[in-house]
């Protein structure tokens, strides 16, 4: 049972909380801008869980499809609007924008109650054999039925 842990999913958007610990925060008691990175990455790692699928057994049956598969970060554009600091909850919100041939293009934000912090964009592209591969059926599906909703 590690559904609080992981958010929840409404309106087709990802929803995961997170505090901002005094480790997360530089010299100055704000939030250090690699972390939003990081936060980020479990939204989207927690998202997939949501949708049904644990990354490790979504991608099993991948595997006879693409032996060697990986998704890797194409690209990542971030606005850093605001800053957040020590003990905020924040909300860091995902959800998908377009499912193409070989990568899922995300919108992420993090949020402190009605207040945007950082947007970002994400492309996540699947790549096998050391080369971009058209995205599996099985998780091409699971994308776009999130798409859907």
């Amino acid at each position: 049972m590690t559904a609080h842990l992981d958010g929840e999913i409404r309106d087709g958007r990802h929803h995961m909380q997170v505090r901002v610990y005094y480790e997360d925060t530089d010299f100055s008691g704000i939030v250090y801008h690699a972390n939003y990175l990081r936060y980020m990455e479990r939204g989207r790692t927690n998202h997939l869980r949501l949708m049904g699928a644990e990354q490790q057994a979504l991608f099993e049956p991948t595997e006879t499809e693409s032996a060697g598969f990986a998704f890797v970060v194409r690209s990542m554009h971030l606005d850093f609007l605001k800053p957040a600091r020590m003990d905020d909850v924040l909300d860091i919100v995902t959800w998908p924008v377009a499912v193409k041939g070989a990568s899922i293009m995300l919108a992420q934000e993090v949020r402190r109650g009605e207040d945007v912090l950082v947007k970002a964009e994400v492309r996540v592209a699947f790549i096998s054999g050391g080369r971009a591969q058209p995205i599996p059926k099985s998780i091409r599906t699971l994308m776009k039925a999130d798409l859907i909703s």
